[in-house]
């Protein structure tokens, strides 16, 4: 197979707001040692890219410059000594960066093949999803079967994926949302109560639905105001996993209840782990979560998918927080 010398991709140009992204073409990538070239067929949305693309989160040293981590799509291309898989292959893969794009290049190691009878649409929107939330809910977070969960951002692609997994280990999930129509999508998705934190304490209702007890562990990607509340509902021996902060990090907290309680506080970024991490969270998915993926019992929500060349429109709705689940880019399709 002939490759194209040249692609098109998304560009950034110098940050700012949505309307920056536009399309435009580059050299088409070499994949090096270890690696694999993909076709993309989809490619995920994520918060991420939108803190990248406004200048506030810029790419690992050795990334792609070139916004987004995750795909769908064809192997075309193998760099020395990849042994896992053959031109042809169809795989979905976590990204470096490089996603919004015509092609990418991914360590083998962070692709995985299609679950059983998913599509390339759904199987781009599970990459970031699920290894943030592998990693930091049962790798980092040990969440076992009878505990109980609280999500922050319960509608969110994360948020969705936390539900879902955490019900399908035998998990007791709650989650917080903003309005009615996310409460009802996050019960369909297998939380036992969700919280509208609009009208709502949730440090109240978590301490009212477990009996005063506290939840076993908080995934959060609030921060800010959220801390100390956090901590209030957390059980002993608690674990808060942090994965982001939509308000402020420098926030002033009482940490006696750290002590008092025996609680754990500890979170993890994704994006700048290392190859052999996160090809041992995707192995671990494959073992775990590839046939609960295979059976149904667990699936993305896609919310909306647009074309690669509107990706400024899809950035407009991920800010907006108005999505259920995940949104997506076309770039070549199914």
């Amino acid at each position: 197979m002939t490759l194209p010398t040249t692609m098109k991709f998304v560009t950034h140009g110098t940050g700012g707001g949505p309307e920056v992204l536009t399309t435009s073409t580059c050299p088409t990538p070499t994949p090096n040692a270890g690696e694999v070239l993909v076709r993309v067929a989809f490619a995920g949305v994520n918060r991420p890219d939108c803190l990248q693309r406004s200048g506030r989160y810029p790419p690992p040293a050795g990334a792609s410059p070139i916004v987004g981590l995750e795909v769908s799509g064809e192997v075309v291309a193998l760099g020395e000594g990849v042994q896992k898989w053959r031109v042809g292959d169809k795989v979905c893969a976590l990204t470096n960066g490089g996603a919004y794009a015509e092609f990418v290049a991914v360590p083998e190691g962070q692709a995985l093949p299609l679950p059983h009878g998913f599509s390339m649409l759904q199987a781009a929107a599970l990459p970031e999803n699920f290894f943030t939330v592998w990693t930091n809910v049962f790798q980092r977070g040990k969440l076992k079967e009878g505990e109980t969960l609280l999500v922050h951002g319960g509608s969110s692609g994360i948020g969705l994926t936390a539900i879902q997994l955490a019900q399908a280990f035998g998990a007791k999930v709650f989650c917080t949302v903003g309005n009615a129509e996310k409460m009802r999508a996050c019960v369909k998705a297998g939380a036992h109560t969700a919280i509208n934190y609009q009208t709502q304490d949730f440090v109240e209702e978590v301490l009212q639905l477990t009996q005063q007890l506290g939840v076993n562990a908080i995934l959060d990607m609030v921060g800010g105001s959220y801390m100390q509340r956090n901590l209030k509902a957390l059980a002993v021996e608690g674990r808060l996993l942090q994965i982001a902060f939509l308000q402020p990090s420098k926030v002033e907290v009482d940490w006696v209840s750290l002590m008092t309680k025996r609680l754990t506080f500890t979170g993890s970024t994704l994006r700048p782990r290392s190859a052999k991490d996160k090809a041992q969270i995707a192995n671990e998915l494959f073992e775990h979560v590839w046939p609960l993926l295979a059976s149904g019992k667990v699936a993305p929500v896609i919310h909306k998918v647009f074309d690669l060349q509107d990706a400024s429109l899809a950035h407009s709705l991920m800010e907006s927080s108005q999505h259920i689940g995940k949104i997506m880019l076309t770039v070549a399709g199914e």
